[in-house]
């Protein structure tokens, strides 16, 4: 048996994989939120030339269009990133509980589980 055939491998493999994929959704998590935040300051800073509480100035509505913009750019691209990892982890999710359930367990005799109570109990 190769280490490609032992499933004890391939399930360690797809967990290193899951945890990897778990670690880029949660990496696309932390931009999207810093996106909506971006996009907000950009609206923000908008509203306030348009009502007057700043001065129309071209630098000013230049950083609000590159926050708008920017902000809606990483908002679509980490959001499409995250809903692949997603996908990604639930086929390497799917692929690890098939081979554990593949897997034949030993039953352990004379084993059973028995209750113990705590010393502080």
């Amino acid at each position: 048996m190769s280490d490609g055939d032992d499933p004890h491998e391939q399930i360690a493999q797809l967990e290193a994989q899951i945890e990897a994929l778990a670690a880029t959704v949660e990496s696309c998590r932390k931009i999207i939120l810093l996106a909506k935040a971006a996009i907000a300051g950009g609206l923000l800073l908008i509203l306030a030339m348009l009502v007057g509480a700043l001065r129309h100035e071209v630098a000013t509505l230049s950083v609000a269009t590159a926050a708008l913009l920017g902000g809606i750019v990483l908002l679509g691209s980490n959001r499409s990133t995250a809903d692949q990892a997603s996908a990604e982890m639930k086929k390497a999710e799917a692929a690890r509980a098939g081979l554990i359930d593949r897997l034949e367990f030993r039953t352990v005799q004379g084993g059973a589980p028995t209750l113990e109570r705590f010393p502080f109990t």
